[in-house]
């Protein structure tokens, strides 16, 4: 190995930036986050762009490190036995390191529905909205019930179909207080209702409804990207990379993962930015504690709760626990719509934290029910 530290970094949000910022906090580590476009995209306000209130971008130099090279490309291959990656512009790039954080996707949607999970999706979808008066929205998890928040608040007639049930992690008494809510902006809400198919204008479900539908968004399920899989490293089920507790490949020891793509010991984190910005800076501790010649520490990972904006003028924080199982006590109307936007504000103020002081803060919370639930699992890597 050459004395500086080569590390590729494959995903420039919230895991990906956390891990590069991390480690530059060690001069002879040279990093490379490689992502599509040039600027950063808060996620967690992608229904907020669909809706018109936020543009959902932050600029790399506010939240990344000066010492990061930013390579806006995309990655369509990982060679591991040379450690390189292959670039879509025919480019390689060459790594000691390589931390995967590919983040997650729409899973499969119907040809006439709209996906809402990236910025492309949500800019495209953006003038779609503005041109209709009534929309579909299937899928009532976060993204589906942000998105059909807002766009009932700007003035949209909204049916939300939510599958099995509104809402599936909170709390009864949270879910009471989100459905007062969307009931109030006057949203349609059917419950055990599932899609069999989409049209261009209907939506069909499976005990015979047809539902008008002239935009139809698709909220339904999170996928992974399939880089990992056709590199040859072992995925899950759903595509995530899997590891050890390190976040370390259990193929590669050279490969890490973080964020919505990594699945360590088959027992992965609800997807997310809230164990985004805790995996992607331990993946980074897991590489300098092997540069520093020490055993790496198994991730720890805490949750406070899911936090849910309602249109702009109100939300919910639903408590959990630190093991991520929802509470009772939750926070709604404009105090949870404040939290919401402090939640939002105070992720990106993580970033820039990283950016500036690397390593100085070790913001994650311990889960003590984690081992228990491993060592429960016999199936575990």
């Amino acid at each position: 190995m050459s004395e500086t530290t080569e590390v590729v970094v494959i995903g420039g949000g919230y895991a990906g930036v956390m891990a590069a910022n991390r480690l530059t906090g060690r001069a002879d580590v040279r990093v490379t986050l490689v992502n599509p476009r040039p600027h950063f995209v808060e996620r967690i306000r992608l229904h907020q762009l669909v809706g018109g209130s936020d543009d959902a971008v932050v600029a790399y130099q506010d939240v990344l490190a000066g010492r990061v090279r930013l390579v806006v490309d995309s990655v369509t291959g990982i060679d591991t036995a040379a450690r390189t990656v292959t670039l879509a512009s025919g480019a390689t790039a060459g790594y000691d390191y390589l931390v995967y954080a590919v983040g997650s996707h729409s899973a499969s949607t119907p040809e006439h529905a709209y996906p809402v999970t990236s910025f492309e999706e949500a800019r495209r979808l953006r003038p779609v909205v503005e041109a209709a008066t009534a929309v579909t929205v299937v899928g009532a998890g976060p993204a589906g019930i942000e998105t059909a928040a807002e766009l009932a608040e700007a003035g949209h007639d909204v049916t939300l179909v939510c599958g099995g049930q509104l809402g599936p992690y909170l709390h009864p008494a949270g879910r009471r207080a989100v459905a007062s809510r969307l009931a109030a902006l006057g949203v349609r809400m059917l419950v055990d209702a599932v899609v069999r198919e989409v049209t261009r204008d209907a939506v069909r479900l499976t005990d015979g409804r047809e539902l008008p539908s002239p935009v139809t968004i698709w909220t339904a399920g999170f996928g992974v990207p399939d880089l990992a899989r056709r590199s040859g490293l072992s995925t899950d089920e759903t595509g995530r990379l899997r590891t050890d507790e390190t976040l370390t490949s259990v193929d590669d020891d050279r490969v890490l993962a973080a964020g919505d793509a990594a699945a360590p010991s088959g027992l992965p984190y609800r997807m997310g930015c809230q164990s985004a910005v805790q995996l992607g800076p331990q993946a980074a501790e897991t590489v300098l504690s092997r540069l520093d010649g020490r055993p790496p520490s198994p991730v720890e990972v805490g949750f406070a709760g899911q936090c849910l904006s309602l249109g702009r003028r109100a939300g919910i924080f639903q408590f959990s626990h630190r093991d991520d199982t929802a509470i009772r006590l939750h926070l709604g109307g404009r105090l949870g719509a404040k939290v919401k936007e402090w939640v939002c504000r105070s992720t990106v103020w993580q970033l820039k934290y990283e950016s500036r002081k690397p390593g100085v803060r070790k913001w994650w919370a311990k889960d003590a029910r984690r081992r228990d639930r491993l060592a429960a699992q016999p199936a575990a890597v």
